[in-house]
């Protein structure tokens, strides 16, 4: 048996809040849209069922994480690749030979925001990946150390 492994991942709360996630069946969305490879990737062949997931909320006022949750399934087809009305929509996937992949992630509870500024203001998250310059990735892998200085951030 494996030790878990730690996630951020970004969404927009446009699309999916923390709230939206707490007050979905069993607290559980699926996590759709996912259009870049290396995050697919992340999913599709790093993730485990109850590795654990900075909620993080992206393209709004205050960036930052704003839940803790964990990965709830295995990799799975997303449908949306398969939806011409949807805008994730993508014509050269099949369903015989789908391109793009999602996890289900369950919301644990919602957290005060730790924004971007007072994640740089830390020194022991001065590698995380979501802190880089440039970094546009809406999922990416997080230390266990990182995780534990972000869980004592949150009780503050």
């Amino acid at each position: 048996m494996t030790a878990p492994r730690y996630w951020l991942m970004k969404s927009e709360p446009d699309e999916c809040s923390i709230d939206d996630a707490l007050t979905a069946p069993d607290a559980t969305v699926p996590w759709t849209g996912v259009r870049n490879y290396q995050a697919r990737n992340f999913m599709r062949d790093d993730m485990r069922v109850g590795d654990g997931v900075l909620f993080y909320h992206s393209s709004c006022a205050e960036p930052g994480i704003v839940g803790i949750a964990r990965v709830a399934s295995g990799a799975k087809p997303d449908p949306t690749q398969f939806d011409p009305h949807s805008p994730y929509f993508d014509a050269k996937s099949q369903p015989e030979a789908p391109r793009w992949q999602l996890v289900d992630v369950q919301a644990l509870r919602k957290t005060r925001v730790l924004g971007l500024a007072e994640m740089r203001s830390v020194p022991e998250l001065a590698e995380m990946q979501v802190l880089k310059r440039g970094n546009r990735l809406s999922i990416t892998p997080v230390t266990p150390q990182e995780w534990q200085v972000i869980d004592c951030l949150l009780a503050l």
